[in-house]
């Protein structure tokens, strides 16, 4: 995993998300626009049951109440203790089993990208004999969702999480960061083969997100559209309009932002200077680099750079005033 600048490790509690869901959640129902496939809900009453669908892989948490999920006859409670993994393309009921005036019903959903499961797992040096070892698996159909034990760590990350998308700034470049956390923290747990099982079977179905992992594969190379389709037999224009669908981008576009995501990680690391990330990401300019990931995260590549070293100092005094 690339060392990203958490913050230095505090003590949390269910009370820390409950505030932070019901200053985001003002409304009864489902309240959206925090961040790309993330529903913050509040109820004040038991609701249900009601019949719901998703279509992406899904990590539901509880801050507040209690709520259960039937899918195919078998029913998951999920709560403040524990939290919930929902494979895709699903219909099933739930049911608000908690709720209240004085406690209202808290939780959020969060859509994940089986390829930034992927990722992640891939980082995880320790755990490479995985079930992606072994080509395209399936989650057994008895499984189609998944319960555990909400510990402090993935607490913290889903915090620092829904913390960094108040600004602009932090949106940009911590968010992404703190994501990438949660899922590396459920990936830690007894989650580990069965999440990786539901990513690699929603990957093998879908051609975007083979074409994803290609792309990721080969940042430093001079890929264009067709390339692309080529990789899922599919014609340029027809795969560009699955592609938009899908992402909400265009494949140009999409490249580059996984680029300069990639410069980011570099960046955090500190290793290697801005020059050599520029030539490993594909730009045969340093200075169109600069440009480029200006545009995206506001700053220049060694400003972005500094302020990960400054920060990572202020988190080690810390540190070493605790101890």
């Amino acid at each position: 995993m690339s060392t990203t600048p958490f913050a230095n490790e505090t003590a949390v509690s269910a009370g820390d998300l409950v505030a932070e869901l019901a200053a985001r959640a003002p409304t009864v129902g489902g309240n959206t626009g925090l961040w790309p496939g993330l529903t913050i809900y509040r109820f004040t009453a038991p609701v249900g049951p009601t019949w719901e669908e998703i279509t992406s892989l899904s990590l539901c948490i509880v801050a507040q109440g209690r709520k259960a999920v039937t899918v195919d006859g078998q029913t998951y409670e999920y709560d403040p203790f524990r939290y919930l993994v929902l494979r895709s393309n699903l219909h099933f009921q739930a049911e608000i089993l908690e709720a209240s005036l004085a406690k209202p019903f808290l939780s959020f959903v969060l859509q994940i990208d089986p390829t930034l499961v992927r990722q992640v797992s891939s980082d995880m040096v320790e755990r490479r004999t995985t079930v992606f070892r072994h080509g395209r698996t399936t989650i057994p159909r008895e499984e189609p969702a998944l319960v555990s034990s909400l510990d402090q760590e993935l607490l913290g990350g889903v915090l620092r999480f829904l913390r960094a998308t108040a600004t602009d700034a932090d949106r940009r470049v911590l968010a992404p960061l703190y994501l990438q956390e949660m899922v590396y923290r459920v990936l830690q747990r007894e989650q580990y083969a069965r999440l990786l099982s539901i990513a690699a079977a929603e990957a093998a179905s879908n051609p975007v997100s083979a074409v994803l992992e290609y792309m990721r594969e080969r940042l430093g190379e001079p890929l264009t559209v067709a390339d692309l389709a080529d990789q899922v037999c599919m014609s340029p224009s027809a795969f560009s309009q699955l592609f938009r669908d899908v992402t909400g981008r265009a494949p140009y576009q999409f490249f580059k932002d996984m680029r300069l995501d990639r410069a980011r990680e570099l960046l955090v690391d500190g290793q290697w200077p801005v020059s050599r990330i520029s030539k490993e990401i594909g730009y045969a300019s340093v200075s169109h680099f600069i440009r480029e990931f200006r545009g995206r995260f506001g700053v220049t590549p060694r400003a972005y750079c500094d302020a990960n070293a400054l920060q990572r100092g202020l988190d080690q005094q810390k540190t070493g005033a605790q101890v």
